[in-house]
């Protein structure tokens, strides 16, 4: 590294609904809850990511957290400024003494509206950036996962985050059809408290939710590796006092049908406007499922007997995007046809 250097970083960003990850040189510094904690009083962050997830339902009325992204775009852009700041200043604690400049890499859903691209690169140069290119997540999965992009050969990939779910046909380094659904992790995180408020008579919160979803998530009733029944304390809705309540994976399923029947419906439409010399590639090749939501129990199976395709769970999914973009920022000059600026 020569001197100059040790002042400049670059960085590749997967921004997520529920996650943020930071790749700096070539390793991944930053993995952390995308949400922050703020002092009602006196407007100061008090805590970001992690330490703030611990805070979030459980603050009094001098604090709130808030998530700055929703369905996978910037909701609260002050919210976020604050958040992708605190993040970089994780990696930037050694040189807090000089002025750093950062070329950006962030990774954007593809139905992205351009008002939405315009609050990612003014929250990213807020935050620091001096150059901020964008990259579409199926785009960025792909690369992350080992495809080689630029072939001419039709690949399918399925990223299931926290606010969206892509889909995307790739081939020749961009995407041939897409269908964009804000339908993904926070979906299931939200049928899991419905069905618990309607089946049990139990409120709980999103932590809670999130852990049922992690512990006894399933996309299907039947399952051959069954998780155990899990214990889930909330507070009784008839007599208001905590209690507990063992929830079993199967009533998992039957929660999430609904959501799960959406990202269905996506692949299929996606599948439809294929060009048939695609879809003769995907035949052969499969579908790649990655982001959080691939690593919900069975997912695969339900989409393979839905598509009667192959259904591949990537290796470490919840990475792949931010591999994805840390290698675009690694070779901008090969990946400039796939980065906006």
């Amino acid at each position: 590294m020569g001197f100059l250097d040790y002042f400049t970083s670059d960085l590749a960003i997967d921004l997520g609904t529920a996650n943020t990850l930071i790749i700096c040189n070539g390793n991944i510094v930053v993995d952390e809850p995308s949400i922050i904690a703020i002092d009602r009083l006196t407007n100061k962050v008090i805590a970001i990511g992690s330490e703030a997830m611990q805070m979030h339902e459980k603050t009094h009325e001098n604090i709130k957290t808030i998530r700055p992204l929703k369905d996978g775009v910037i909701a609260d852009f002050h919210a976020a400024e604050h958040m992708i700041r605190g993040m970089i200043k994780m990696i930037d604690n050694n040189k807090k003494f000089f002025p750093v400049s950062h070329r950006m890499v962030i990774c954007i859903p593809s139905g992205i509206t351009e008002v939405e691209k315009r609050a990612v690169r003014d929250s990213a140069e807020h935050a620091g950036a001096k150059e901020v290119y964008m990259i579409q997540e199926p785009i960025a999965a792909a690369i992350g996962i080992g495809i080689e992009i630029e072939k001419p050969f039709g690949s399918m990939i399925i990223d299931i985050g926290g606010g969206t779910t892509e889909i995307a046909i790739i081939a020749l380094s961009g995407i041939v059809t897409d269908q964009s659904i804000r339908t993904a992790g926070d979906s299931f995180t939200a049928d899991i408290i419905d069905y618990m408020k309607r089946q049990h008579n139990l409120l709980i919160g999103e932590r809670s939710a999130e852990t049922i979803k992690i512990e006894v998530g399933s996309a299907m009733t039947e399952l051959k590796d069954a998780p155990e029944d899990l214990d889930i304390r909330g507070r009784d809705l008839v007599t208001g006092i905590p209690k507990v309540v063992k929830i079993s994976y199967s009533e998992i399923g039957f929660a999430m049908d609904k959501s799960i029947s959406k990202i269905e419906e996506a692949v299929l439409k996606a599948l439809e406007n294929a060009p048939p010399e695609l879809s003769a590639d995907i035949y052969d090749n499969g579908i790649y499922l990655t982001g959080g939501g691939a690593l919900l129990r069975g997912l695969d199976k339900r989409l393979a007997l839905k598509t009667k395709l192959h259904v591949h769970v990537a290796e470490d999914p919840l990475k792949a995007v931010v591999r994805g973009t840390g290698m675009a920022l690694r070779n901008l000059d090969s990946f400039k046809p796939v980065l906006m600026n």
